[in-house]
């Protein structure tokens, strides 16, 4: 993406409040240490070992821009990304066949992410993608002689399931179909793709793909190794999960459903270190980690093999990263600051940046800090970033409002949202 236009895009979504999709490297300040180490201690090494993090932070502690800072350098290191909420409805724990539908439906590729594309089915560009690199393809149509060549490799590979690798070439069967007839090929590819979804009955894939099962409770953690197996043979490093728990998810859980959400992530944990070019980061609030009746320190076990949030700013080789202990003084915020000033100048390039220089935009941020009240709600993080798009908007226009009405103003924005 046009770098201009990656800035326009985020300078209007935090004039709405909004945290951006795309370009957190780009402002993003106070994580420099821990990201450094996760390139050089985990990215770097995926293919070498799987491995399992935790982030622990209260609501509204950074935990969603954290996480699409992870993605952007993940995509840099050439893997893919699957970002999965956890909730007791769409992706319970406890039913682990379900996360995994849900780690298929939210898996995208560098490609996707750079060039913004769109789909309903995000899964089924991985497997074109798969198509074109394992039968090294060049032109725009795929050969007989390149899918024979991709298929080999797919079925030589050992360490993917047979009817995963049956569904994958069925999948690329059809761009050689003999059917003229577009909306039945669409809906083949769909029926294919779906059926890592757990989508269909088993006889009819049975009857029509050659599978003897469909994605099941039994097998599901055997299928994410076979996913992971599947992406490396591909050509990307590996899979980076990043499973953000859904508030509340474990409390309103039976007892049962939570000693099986409980196992699973146990045997995830046991487990882990065997799927090489998996890395699995879990976000969850502290109440994961104490809460009497459902958190962790209920299960001995479990507790034993995370541990809990150490009072100190996270790095990478601690099993939890705890982000309420990093420290966004007014240093860092201040950086931060002059970042999206830079920004914005190139969406306005008119924009006299004498109006605003670095001086004046320390000095609007430390009166922004002073007006903010130390114990409110809001974050002052939503209200620098809020309140600095609305002083240069205002001086854009020829206006200078006061640091306190800007405040006043953004406080009543931020509430609404």
């Amino acid at each position: 993406m046009n770098k201009n236009i990656l800035a326009d895009k985020i300078i209007n979504s935090l004039r709405q409040g909004l945290p951006p999709r795309k370009g957190t490297n780009l402002y993003s300040v106070g994580y420099d240490k821990l990201i450094d180490g996760i390139k050089n201690n985990h990215l770097s090494k995926i293919d070498q070992s799987g491995k399992i993090r935790f982030i622990s932070g209260s609501w509204g502690a950074g935990k969603t821009h954290f996480f699409r800072l992870l993605r952007e350098i993940t995509f840099e290191n050439n893997c893919l990304v699957s970002n999965v909420e956890l909730n007791v409805n769409e992706a319970p724990l406890n039913k682990f066949e379900k996360v995994f539908y849900s780690i298929i439906r939210n898996v995208s590729t560098p490609s996707q992410y750079k060039d913004s594309i769109d789909s309903t089915i995000p899964f089924a560009n991985v497997v074109y993608e798969a198509l074109r690199t394992l039968g090294e393809s060049n032109g725009e149509e795929i050969t007989h002689e390149e899918f024979d060549r991709a298929c080999h490799k797919l079925m030589s590979d050992k360490g993917i399931d047979i009817d995963f690798k049956k569904i994958i070439q069925e999948y690329w069967k059809t761009y050689f179909s003999e059917s003229a007839d577009a909306v039945l090929i669409e809906q083949t590819r769909d029926e294919l793709i779906q059926w890592f979804t757990g989508e269909g009955k088993r006889s009819e894939y049975s009857r029509k793909f050659g599978v003897n099962k469909m994605v099941s409770k039994e097998n599901a953690k055997l299928l994410l190794q076979s996913l992971t197996e599947f992406i490396k043979l591909a050509g990307y490093k590996g899979l980076v999960i990043l499973f953000d728990e859904a508030e509340q998810s474990f409390s309103v859980m039976r007892r049962s459903a939570l000693r099986d959400a409980h196992n699973n992530l146990l045997s995830l944990i046991n487990n882990i270190s065997d799927l090489n070019g998996l890395f699995l980061i879990y976000a969850t609030t502290p109440d994961f980690y104490n809460d009497p009746k459902h958190g962790i320190i209920i299960y001995g076990a479990l507790a034993q093999r995370i541990g809990q949030p150490e009072d100190k700013p996270p790095r990478s080789l601690q099993t939890v990263w705890n982000l309420d202990e990093i420290n966004m003084d007014l240093t860092l915020y201040q950086e931060a600051a002059q970042k999206i000033r830079d920004l914005y100048i190139k969406t306005s390039p008119e924009f006299n940046d004498s109006l605003f220089n670095n001086e004046k935009t320390k000095d609007f941020v430390k009166e922004l800090y002073d007006e903010h009240p130390q114990y409110s709600p809001v974050r002052f993080w939503r209200v620098l970033v809020t309140g600095l798009i609305k002083k240069l908007d205002a001086l854009l226009e020829g206006e200078d409002l006061s640091t306190s009405e800007i405040h006043k103003d953004v406080m009543h924005q931020l509430k609404e949202n």
